[in-house]
């Protein structure tokens, strides 16, 4: 039997607190190194999931993972009930958009032509009468219209985020996967990304996103696994897992979390000891 004939073509319904993604016991290696070690998780339709911890931690690794795009050296992973291996990248590409965190383009294509690769995987389909809307909602949430005849490779680092980031959401996909969306972005950039985040799990998309900014991940996720030598530490609410000691043991360094003196948001910040300054 053909192993990419296992699981069904058709796109099932997603509501929220359907399971997209199911990670059991995974495993995974780079380049012969033990990267992953025992992770188990669970990707929820109607959440934002963020992925925090220190650098080397697993993050970008476990997305991969999830993604289809790294084979698990041990355990095993499912999109909409059946192992990802027994999906063709065609079925794959209608089921989860992902996001990398280098945003390259082999040819001198516009920005609008690479928002536009995100529809190829519904050529052929019913949902291709969808492309232009697709397209055209996608750049104005990312605030990408004013250069979208712009070569791609001209543009700055930010608006090539935000380029790449409308092509994953004009793929219109139940589960989307960030990997640190934000990192080249200013600060108003940083919110709309992470609101559009919201709106699309608010709309019954699943979310996964990998962040380096406690504060952006405390304000927009709904749950957040907290990595640790390859190891899921803690997952749940941001109340429920940023814990000062947790937060400081994990990161090697001591970090404050508390409420906000007026609208009561949990923020989390570095401890900092700074010299006394001279005049």
């Amino acid at each position: 039997m053909n192993l990419f004939t296992r699981c069904p073509d058709e796109i099932a319904s997603v509501t929220p607190g359907f399971v997209t993604m199911q990670a059991r016991s995974v495993g995974a290696e780079r380049s012969g190194r033990a990267v992953l070690d025992s992770v188990d998780l669970t990707v929820v339709a109607g959440e934002v999931l963020a992925l925090v911890g220190p650098n080397g931690a697993g993050k970008s690794t476990l997305l991969a993972v999830l993604a289809g795009e790294l084979a698990p050296s041990s355990g095993s992973v499912e999109i909409h009930g059946c192992q990802v291996r027994t999906w063709s990248d065609l079925r794959l590409a209608r089921r989860r958009a992902v996001l990398p965190q280098q945003h390259t383009v082999g040819f001198s294509f516009t920005a609008e032509q690479v928002v536009r690769m995100g529809r190829s995987p519904w050529q052929r389909t019913p949902q291709a009468v969808d492309d232009d809307a697709a397209v055209v909602r996608a750049m104005a949430d990312c605030d990408v219209e004013r250069f979208a005849d712009r070569p791609f490779a001209a543009l700055s680092g930010g608006e090539r985020a935000r380029v790449s980031l409308a092509r994953v959401l004009a793929q219109r996909t139940s589960t989307i996967l960030l990997d640190e969306p934000t990192a080249a972005l200013d600060l108003g950039h940083q919110e709309t990304v992470m609101a559009v985040a919201r709106a699309r799990a608010a709309n019954a998309d699943a979310v996964v996103v990998v962040l380096h900014d406690l504060a952006l991940a405390a304000a927009y996720a709904d749950r957040i696994a907290v990595l640790h030598n390859g190891r899921i530490d803690a997952v749940g609410t941001p109340r429920e897992v940023f814990d000062a000691r947790r937060l400081t043991r994990v990161y090697g360094y001591p970090v404050e979390v508390f409420d906000h003196p007026v609208t009561g948001e949990l923020l989390v910040l570095p401890v900092r000891t700074r010299p006394a300054r001279t005049r």
